[in-house]
């Protein structure tokens, strides 16, 4: 169950929605749209929570600005021609042609769909059959380069998802989920999410180690973080 609570840090009012759940920690998160999110272990008071909330007030107003400074989410395709796309890192213009085929193929600066019927419902169903096969290739290429990298021995599985705000997740199984939207973002974002998710097999958590081997994975890696925001 989400409830939702409010503090106070100067003169802005944080928002913050509590998820209990069982786990031994508590973390508090930032999403890009400036919502803030904490996951707390069953039983911690609404009290505890809001001290918490206000001692990372700083951190949160932060977080909160740094993502104000990123372009606003692209609004929902329509699907039509002209329309820009972007597939790992660079923009195509939508070219919708009808045939007798079904078909979706990168032609220079054009992402070209062909099919018997070229309505906007079509060309989506298209687009995302298309985009979801180089999404699996894409993804499948830079999980095993890193896997061998790090001589990661533990079993991994690889699925793709449309998420809202998220771009990968990893699982206590090893299930490593990553978001389809991430495949038009740059490969080295790409290879940000991914690492990202893998410190992940030894800190569940974003603690200050998790972020120490990160760091020594890969160095570069808030160049990437901010990066990637711009595709969000």
């Amino acid at each position: 169950m989400n409830e939702l609570s409010v503090v106070k840090y100067g003169d802005r009012e944080i928002a913050y929605a509590v998820e209990f759940s069982c786990r031994k920690t508590l973390e508090i998160s930032v999403k890009p749209d400036s919502a803030v999110q904490v996951k707390a272990p069953q039983g911690v008071s609404f009290e505890a929570i809001a001290q918490k909330v206000q001692k990372k007030a700083p951190w949160i107003v932060e977080k909160q600005d740094w993502f104000a400074k990123f372009p606003k989410a692209t609004p929902p395709r329509q699907y039509l021609g002209g329309e820009t796309h972007s597939y790992l890192g660079r923009r195509y213009r939508l070219k919708i042609e009808k045939g007798d085929t079904c078909s979706v193929k990168i032609n220079g600066g054009f992402i070209r769909v062909e099919s018997n019927d070229v309505s906007a419902d079509t060309v989506r169903k298209l687009m995302e059959e298309w985009l979801r096969l180089r999404a699996l290739v894409q993804f499948r290429k830079i999980l095993e380069l890193y896997v061998a990298k790090f001589k990661i021995e533990a079993p991994l599985r690889l699925q793709i998802r449309k998420m809202k705000t998220r771009w990968g997740s990893l699982s206590k199984g090893g299930m490593l989920t990553l978001n389809l939207s991430l495949v038009a973002a740059p490969k080295e974002c790409i290879e940000y999410v991914v690492v990202h998710e893998l410190c992940h097999l030894k800190y569940a958590n974003h603690s200050d180690a998790f972020f120490a081997l990160l760091e020594s994975r890969l160095p570069d890696w808030k160049r990437r973080k901010m990066k990637l925001e711009e595709w969000r």
